[in-house]
């Protein structure tokens, strides 16, 4: 397993692995550096926002939203063993702010039906995933939410939600969007 740091935050410089799983192939976590662009966009610090990563992976940017200040992270994740090695990093943060969900994203039912002000968009390649969840956005996001999608290739927008910042690292298209 290769581990990723956290960036910033009351965990800034924390390590968490990175699972090898053979059944959840194209595991890559957001590189530190897309990370810091990021959350130079959003701003450091992200105290009183509701946060969902909703292909969580590693869990790396809900870590890091965790870590900035965020009031609740939600992390769904449907690859059991992938869920058991993220659950074992959050109970090691001992945060009552991180809630994880075991299932899939198309699938995903907030808890009191709550919304998220900053939506995590970082689906595994080549599946058409940020397609099949555009329709499941305007139910998880909060008035005035942003979004944040890596894709293979630039998005112009995604639902009503058009891009306010991008930038590219290698070959993964990283994406601020906003309403429209």
């Amino acid at each position: 397993m290769s581990r990723i740091r956290i960036t910033g935050g009351a965990w800034r410089s924390r390590l968490v692995q990175v699972p090898n799983v053979p059944s959840a192939p194209g595991l890559r976590p957001t590189p530190d550096r897309v990370r810091e662009t990021l959350f130079n966009w959003l701003g450091q610090e992200l105290d009183g926002l509701a946060c969902l990563d909703l292909f969580a992976g590693s869990g790396i940017l809900g870590f890091e939203a965790a870590s900035r200040g965020a009031d609740y992270v939600a992390l769904v994740e449907r690859s059991r063993p992938v869920f058991e090695v993220l659950k074992r990093h959050a109970d090691g943060f001992a945060c009552p702010r991180l809630d994880l969900f075991c299932c899939d994203a198309l699938k995903f039912a907030p808890p009191s039906g709550r919304r998220f002000d900053l939506i995590f968009l970082d689906p595994p390649y080549g599946q058409g995933w940020l397609a099949r969840v555009e329709s499941r956005l305007d139910e998880l996001a909060a008035t005035g939410a942003r979004l944040y999608a890596e894709a293979e290739m630039p998005l112009d927008r995604l639902g009503r939600w058009s891009v306010a910042k991008q930038g590219r690292a290698g070959q993964v298209f990283f994406h601020l969007l906003e309403q429209a």
